[in-house]
């Protein structure tokens, strides 16, 4: 469903574009730097037969973030030679685009802040919740917080947190993009959040 969604997405840019996923069932949650390496370019070894510029161009989702782009980018450059138009989701340096990282999460939000204008209303002052707490999330709770929503709840696989005051986004950066940990750990920082187990429901 997600492959044939793309086509539609990708129909409105009058680009002769079409769609399409796939993934593996490599968990990277728990596994080093190291063993996320290794996998990655073991992936792209046999994937790089079937990409290319011109042909199919993988993007990062669930779980493939900037690290792993970098990963899979370096072994097809290895293996192909340089083509910076084969993936999406690098770095600057290796041809990525400015504010792709922010792109997705802050298009969400002015989507939903377009809605709110067509009745009259805008986000200064609501609350929101914010299904995840990957780059999306992350970056659409941003926008949220820029437009004056409070943000009071996020999630990710082992459940979600609950913040009255706000979720700090600061903090949710920290765990998500530096320390790449459970969601849980923010309450080492807001003994005042709750977290609810996806495991348990408690």
């Amino acid at each position: 469903f997600l492959g044939f969604e793309q086509i539609l997405k990708n129909s409105l840019t009058g680009q002769p574009i079409g769609g399409g996923k796939g993934g593996s069932n490599f968990d990277p949650k728990g596994k080093s730097d190291q063993e996320v390496m290794r996998f990655t370019q073991s992936f792209m070894t046999e994937l790089q037969k079937y990409i290319g510029p011109d042909l199919d161009v993988p993007a990062g989702d669930i779980g493939v973030g900037g690290r792993e782009i970098g990963y899979l980018f370096g072994q097809y450059k290895r293996l192909n030679g340089y083509q910076n138009g084969v993936l999406t989701g690098k770095g600057l340096t290796y041809g990525g685009s400015l504010v792709r990282t922010e792109a997705t999460g802050y298009g969400v939000v002015y989507f939903a802040e377009q809605m709110l204008k067509s009745v009259g209303e805008s986000f200064t002052g609501k609350r929101a919740i914010v299904s995840g707490a990957g780059n999306v999330a992350i970056y659409a709770i941003e926008k949220l917080q820029e437009l004056g929503a409070v943000v009071v709840a996020a999630s990710d696989s082992s459940g979600y947190i609950y913040d009255e005051e706000g979720i700090n986004l600061k903090t949710l950066k920290w765990i998500k993009e530096e320390n790449r940990n459970r969601i849980s750990t923010y309450l080492e920082k807001h003994p005042n959040a709750t977290f609810m187990s996806s495991d348990t429901g408690k």
